[in-house]
């Protein structure tokens, strides 16, 4: 028997303010996108920004469903989108700002399992990591050089 050990480095930046300006620009997009987001449901509501290789921007915001399977998250939304209108272009970093109507979220809110798998997905394809930065509405935002931070045993195509 051996054992293995894993270790992920994140960034912590204390507040908003501290963030690189073309960081900052991104944050604002997934916050604007979050005002987008349909959450009756839940309540909680979700945007993202994905910056790509040629300049562009994507964004998304979850949608819900009242068949709760069949709704989509933020990030989800934005990478599959980008996958589909900007196939070819690298996905360079994502931003994605959470928070509940129901009460404030002060703390750093990172993809759930599924978004995770699915930016593996993208980062495996395009032989390149996506730089992830999360937040809550306000307070701390932490910085994941790659999704492989937050996975770091994918699950990808290498084992089909």
């Amino acid at each position: 028997m051996k054992e293995i050990k894993i270790e992920s480095t994140l960034t912590v930046f204390d507040d908003f303010n501290e963030l690189p300006k073309n960081i900052a620009s991104l944050m604002e997009q997934a916050m604007e996108a979050r005002l987008n987001a349909y959450a009756p449901y839940s309540q909680f509501l979700v945007g993202a920004a994905i910056a790509l290789e040629n300049g562009e921007v994507v964004t998304g915001s979850n949608q819900e469903n009242a068949s709760y399977p069949s709704g989509l998250c933020a990030e989800r939304t934005a990478i599959y989108y980008a996958g589909a209108k900007y196939p070819g272009v690298a996905m360079k970093t994502m931003a994605i700002v959470a928070g509940s109507l129901k009460n404030k979220t002060t703390e750093p809110i990172p993809p759930c399992g599924a978004c995770r798998q699915a930016i593996a997905e993208y980062e495996v394809k395009q032989e390149d990591s996506i730089e992830l930065y999360f937040m809550g509405e306000t307070g701390k935002v932490v910085k994941s050089n790659s999704l492989a931070n937050l996975l770091p045993l994918v699950f990808d195509k290498s084992v089909l």
